[in-house]
């Protein structure tokens, strides 16, 4: 059983086989497109054969196909040959469509596990890897990695595994019918992480150095505009931060939701027990390998043989339930250094947060001063309008003794302008008792 929102139908676990298909070739123009893109991928492409392909099928896809040792080769599958190759519903190819492109999942089926992280979508069994649109410039990272890694890393000997279930099966008899989830030949192999484990663990590195560098970079970019903006408060510098504060918010919504899908993980045991592709594949190995020993017995002993199975797949299941240590400890480092990205992140949002809240103090600083300039001349407004008033008074056309006396006009207008700016005084004294205006 998968997780997320799409469902599947557990069906009999068998032998797929392999169909001497159609294995279609690359074009010249992928070719080219490789070769500019990544040297590596050209060398393989040119490694790849000189016939012309035949015509690209409608709705075929560009997939790479990565084994177990490392061993790489571009295809074009349409939908339904990669559901046959990897027996998932056809619904689970939605997730890696357009339309769920900013999503991440990590899901598990009955042979495959359904990975898409950011830029990586790819379809993982225990034997291979098919990944989409291998020539992205965001995914060629990933495929150095895995043609590097996966050459280099002791594959599983699953063939020898197989063998050894054989030779064995006479032990799980004489157990009292227990089955061996693993054979103890194979024990000194799980040092090394599964195949599955491989490339989870490479698609999660790279995703979670991609998004790194992308925080690197925004705070490279934020911490000067930011400092730009609090010296000098202008529409320039604050389309700038309105720009910044948009791609954190993307980026933190990316790392967000990677990191949920790695939590919600690691708080399922049983899902995370489902990923173990390598482990049931060595199981179905085995007991095909006791059906094919006990064949040319007698029919009782295929009565017995389906109640060992029966008993066999109980306690195995139990076992993956709780033995899921391997792949919690691959996810805890990942979860850990995408919370720490995520950390920085809301670091920088607070630097933003901080300084959005500086400029809004400056800006309401300027504002106070703007206010009290306008109450300042406002009372001298009320002082001038005082003068103006008793000014327009005395130039009614009514007698008045003191027009009759000769050189009063010169000290009247000094008396009245001094009250007026007394009176200026006094108010703006008693605006700053009242601690209207600073000091």
């Amino acid at each position: 059983m998968g997780k997320g929102p799409f469902s599947f139908r557990r069906t009999t676990s068998r032998r797929r086989k392999k169909k001497g298909a159609e294995t279609p070739q690359m074009l010249p123009a992928l070719e080219a497109a490789a070769a500019a893109a990544n040297n590596s991928i050209s060398a393989m492409v040119a490694a790849g054969g000189s016939t012309k392909p035949k015509k690209k099928a409608g709705g075929a896809r560009l997939w790479m196909r990565f084994d177990r040792f490392g061993q790489s080769e571009l295809i074009e599958c349409d939908k339904g040959t990669i559901i046959k190759r990897a027996s998932i519903p056809a619904r689970d190819l939605r997730i890696l469509g357009p339309v769920f492109s900013q999503s991440s999942n990590i899901l598990a089926r009955e042979k495959a596990m359904v990975v898409n992280l950011e830029f990586i979508k790819a379809i993982v069994t225990a034997e291979e890897v098919l990944l989409l649109d291998p020539l992205c410039q965001e995914v060629l990272p990933f495929v150095d990695q895995l043609r590097q890694q996966l050459s280099q890393k002791t594959p599983f000997k699953i063939q020898a595994a197989g063998q050894n279930a054989a030779e064995n099966n006479e032990t799980h008899f004489s157990t009292g019918g227990q089955w061996l989830p693993v054979p103890e030949a194979v024990e000194g192999l799980q040092c090394e992480l599964p195949f599955e484990f491989q490339v989870l663990e490479i698609a999660l590195e790279v995703v979670c150095t991609f998004l790194d560098s992308s925080v690197a970079d925004l705070e490279r970019d934020a911490y000067p505009v930011l400092d730009e903006l609090a010296r000098n408060v202008s529409t320039k510098n604050l389309e700038h931060v309105r720009s910044l504060k948009s791609n954190l918010t993307r980026l933190l919504a990316r790392v967000q939701k990677v990191r949920d899908e790695i939590e919600h993980l690691l708080d399922d045991n049983e899902d995370m027990a489902q990923l173990y592709l390598t482990r049931k594949w060595i199981q179905n190995q085995q007991y095909e390998a006791l059906l094919g020993a006990t064949a040319s017995t007698a029919a009782p002993h295929l009565r017995h043989m389906n109640s060992i199975r029966s008993g066999s797949l109980i306690s195995s299941n139990n076992l993956n339930d709780h033995d899921v240590e391997d792949l919690e400890m691959l996810l805890e480092a990942y979860f850990m250094q995408l919370d720490g990205t995520r950390n920085k992140i809301l670091s920088v949002r607070e630097y933003i947060d901080d300084t959005e809240d500086y400029v809004n103090i400056q800006l309401d600083n300027q504002r106070n001063e703007l206010i009290q300039l306008q109450l300042t001349l406002t009372i001298a407004s009320f002082a001038i309008a005082t003068e103006t008033l008793i000014a327009g008074i005395f130039g009614m056309n009514i007698h008045c003794q003191l027009y009759d006396t000769h050189g009063i006009f010169p000290t009247f207008v000094g008396v009245i302008t001094a009250a007026c700016i007394l009176l200026f005084l006094l108010v703006l004294g008693y605006a700053r008792w009242k601690k209207l205006l600073g000091s």
